[in-house]
């Protein structure tokens, strides 16, 4: 009997001793690849405005500065862009030309014009085209950096999975440090450094922070792995420095799960372009998700070449109050 009980004891000791042994880098990131998983499916229920502001400089002048609205909506694989509100200007021959539509002829629509003076609108009109002739190049970075760094359709909150560590499929080639425990955010966070496995790639280095309870990132900065190689930073005079990204991360209230559902709160970047030797820029891109709204899908009946048939129909719902 002594015996048995002190088998127990040890037993219980044992497994006490092995539930308090800290969890490794690996484990940590295994849990939060777990809950991105989760997480990206639970965004589907939420619709959201993407507020962002991309600027082109070149030295303290800025040739370009877009600030744009748009409305994100979940989609079974990925989000769709609404383009609510635009403005721009563009920096031409000394000063600036304001604008409010994307790039392209038949969206032309100056904004710093007198509306009841055609004479008026017809000038605006023709200095905003030869501006676009001459500032193309500015207007299709800020256009195409945006687009290309926020509205990725496969991921439902816009931004490139590619960009960070999360998910499982992103983990499997990267090396995590547990580098200690950090108040992050107001949040007690795990502090986690990551690597490449191939050091030869270029690829994303960075750091997470991991809130300790719920096993989603709080905040993640990341930088290029390696300098571009020399033969492209040298021979053709191209290079991309201080190419990194940083984004916050925070709960949404959520009526159709147990918990709340983590989103990027924000996004951003800034780092300078050098191409061919005689092209310099400076991109600065900030992004702040807010207004989320939930939805949940209603069924409406439509006629369909003379059938009729039910659709899902997303609606939006009141998002409860934390």
């Amino acid at each position: 009997m002594l015996l048995r009980a002190f088998a127990s004891l040890s037993l219980f000791a044992a497994l006490s001793a092995a539930a308090q042994q800290p969890l490794t880098a690996d484990e940590i990131m295994q849990r939060v690849a777990t809950n991105q998983d989760a997480a990206a499916a639970m965004r589907t229920h939420f619709v959201y405005t993407q507020h962002a502001r991309t600027i082109s400089r070149k030295g303290k002048t800025i040739r370009c500065e877009e600030t744009t609205d748009y409305r994100i909506t979940p989609t079974a694989t990925g989000s769709d862009k609404q383009l609510l509100k635009l403005d721009g200007r563009v920096f031409y021959k000394g000063k600036y030309i304001a604008y409010d539509s994307l790039k392209g002829p038949a969206d032309i629509r100056p904004t710093n014009y007198d509306d009841k003076d055609d004479a008026s609108l017809l000038h605006a009109r023709e200095a905003l085209k030869k501006a676009d002739d001459d500032t193309e190049t500015d207007r299709n970075l800020v256009e195409n950096m945006r687009d290309g760094l926020t509205s990725d359709k496969k991921s439902r909150d816009g931004v490139s999975a590619n960009l960070f560590p999360l998910t499982s499929k992103e983990q499997k080639d990267m090396i995590f440090h547990l580098l200690g425990h950090e108040l992050k955010n107001g949040r007690d966070t795990f502090h986690i450094h990551f690597e490449p496995k191939d050091k030869d790639d270029i690829g994303w280095k960075g750091d997470a922070w991991i809130d300790v309870n719920e096993f989603q990132p709080v905040v993640i900065q990341t930088a290029l792995s390696r300098q571009l190689p020399f033969a492209v930073r040298g021979l053709l005079g191209t290079n991309l420095p201080g190419l990194g990204f940083t984004a916050t991360y925070a709960p949404q209230p959520s009526a159709n799960a147990p918990g709340a559902v983590w989103f990027p709160e924000s996004f951003g970047t800034e780092f300078k372009i050098k191409l061919l030797f005689v092209f310099s820029r400076e991109i600065i891109l900030s992004v702040a998700n807010r207004d989320f709204e939930q939805t949940h899908t209603g069924a409406r009946i439509v006629e369909v070449d003379g059938a009729t048939t039910s659709i899902d129909v997303p609606k939006t719902v009141e998002t409860p109050k934390p």
